[in-house]
């Protein structure tokens, strides 16, 4: 069983990890580390097996179990920087902005610079404290590589409100998706439950043994005949959800070097084509649509951004080969 208790987790080794190196064990896990990190943490003497320090190189055995106490950024290093926030709306209790690709949301350990935490605690002084030193504000996240709406919390009430309209689904989120292939449907629902891959933990999967219950609505916005351009709908918010279950469907994330299909790029053969998908170097996801009810004045609230530059080129290239029925089109 894994468990977290505060800044402790716990890990039970089961049988598909025996043998595994403890550093790579550890890496896999939901912790938030890379694997430098966790082999830091072992050298500074944070992580046990059955309660014995063991280095990194350590074959864990079935059963045993193994304990990481996190150690937190220094807070006093969480640090206001003078990065360029777009600001779509503000006023006293929330900030709607658009996150770009590439920014990571909040610090965490190894990595305490150059967030969007960081833009804000410049941008203003008066951030929710509900997050905590290292999280103020942040109701909800956007991975690094995913662009788009993000709405975060001034005010303590703010926060609440936010937070409670997320956790009943009452919040409204659109995607964009640029996926390879060409659905037969228009549009179409996977409800498919997401957890972590029984053998790869540092991935979510559709073949967890213990996932949790995940639907996901798509509906076609623009054929390329090669590639296709979605709206997505999420009703729940697990990790990697549409990533997930847009290539449990058939149609992996552009760009997605997780979840995505390498090959499928490598297969074009349109060279300039071929070459325009693969300088997508993120997963060509953004965050397009937002609506809630203002936390506080209760006022229906509604956003949406165009796509970003580097989707938006792509899908207009993509639009001028189909139009002149350039080979590569199923």
């Amino acid at each position: 069983m894994d468990l977290h208790n505060g800044d402790i987790y716990e890990f039970t080794v089961p049988p598909n990890e025996t043998g595994v190196r403890l550093d790579v064990f550890l890496s896999g896990k939901d912790v938030d580390l890379s694997r430098s990190q966790v082999r830091r943490v072992v050298d500074e003497g944070l992580v046990r097996v059955n309660l014995v320090h063991r280095k990194i190189s350590y074959r864990l055995k079935e059963g045993e179990v193994v304990t990481l106490q996190r150690r937190e950024p220094d807070p006093d290093r969480v640090l206001p920087q003078n990065i360029p926030l777009n600001v779509l709306y503000e006023d006293t209790h929330i900030l709607v902005i658009d996150k770009p690709a590439g920014m990571v949301v909040h610090p965490a350990a190894g990595h305490n610079q150059g967030t969007l935490v960081n833009a804000l605690l410049f941008h203003c002084r008066d951030l929710s404290g509900i997050g905590g030193v290292l999280r103020p504000g942040i109701v909800h996240r956007l991975d690094k590589h995913t662009s788009g709406l993000l709405v975060v919390a001034k005010s303590d009430a703010a926060h609440r409100g936010l937070a409670l309209q997320f956790k009943q689904h009452q919040v409204r989120k659109i995607y964009k998706a640029l996926v390879y292939g060409n659905p037969k449907e228009d549009e179409g629902i996977i409800d498919v439950p997401v957890g972590r891959h029984p053998t790869d933990r540092k991935r979510m999967s559709t073949r967890s043994r213990r996932g949790k219950d995940a639907l996901t609505c798509w509906r076609v916005f623009e054929r390329y005949g090669i590639a296709t351009l979605l709206a997505v709908d999420i009703k729940t918010g697990r990790t990697h959800q549409i990533r997930v279950h847009l290539n449990a469907a058939g149609y992996p994330v552009v760009g997605d070097n997780v979840y995505g299909s390498p090959g499928r790029a490598n297969a074009v053969e349109n060279p300039l084509l071929r070459a325009k998908l693969k300088a997508m170097k993120r997963q060509a996801l953004h965050a397009s649509e937002i609506g809630f009810a203002h936390p506080v004045s209760h006022e229906k609230l509604s956003f949406s951004l165009p796509l970003p530059d580097d989707m938006s080129k792509l899908c207009d290239y993509l639009t001028h080969i189909s139009k002149n029925n350039i080979q590569d089109f199923d």
